[in-house]
């Protein structure tokens, strides 16, 4: 139950699965992370910009967080096919469901925790000027100075870099950025 209109339920299982996190003892709420990659990305952007405040640090990789002028383009790849799980945002109630908690169109003035995004120049399924934009757009508006950083992998595609010893070092990043971001 967490696709087309009722896809907020991902979302708020997420979140009250951390909120569990912390009520419980397990995690200390200034060192929750939240980690996701296209589709995941999505989870983690929308889970952002919902609830800013609970997370310390977020990876975002190769987030799809434009959903709504994504899944307005039937010309682009997966597009159409994809429509199944997100709706078709050029028709109601789809327009206003997604739009609800597209990433991308809900990020405005507020602290944010620190975010590490990443992109793919090559990438077929989340083109690499979703996370740039996105990232783009909450430096402009962001009220603090929390980590904000982008990395655009000029090689990679959709699954990163390639090789072992490139997804080595792309791991030594993302744990290197949490570890100076959660002390």
């Amino acid at each position: 139950d967490g696709k087309l209109l009722a896809k907020q339920h991902t979302f708020d299982d997420t979140i009250a699965c951390s909120e569990h996190l912390i009520t419980e003892g397990i995690v200390d709420p200034n060192r929750l992370a939240l980690r996701g990659g296209s589709a995941g990305g999505l989870l983690v952007g929308a889970c952002l910009t919902q609830r800013p405040d609970l997370y310390a640090s977020v990876i975002a990789e190769v987030p799809f967080v434009d959903i709504v002028s994504t899944m307005s383009d039937p010309t682009l790849p997966l597009t159409v096919t994809e429509w199944e799980e997100w709706g078709d945002p050029r028709v109601e109630p789809y327009a206003t469901c997604m739009l609800q908690y597209s990433p991308y169109d809900n990020v405005n003035a507020r602290d944010y925790p620190a975010i590490f995004a990443s992109g793919g120049l090559n990438d077929p399924r989340v083109a690499y000027h979703e996370p740039a934009k996105w990232v783009a757009k909450i430096r402009e508006l962001r009220t603090n100075d929390a980590p904000l950083l982008l990395r655009t992998e000029m090689g990679a595609g959709h699954g990163g870099p390639s090789g072992r010893y490139e997804r080595w070092r792309e791991e030594a990043r993302v744990s290197a950025f949490l570890l100076a971001t959660l002390g």
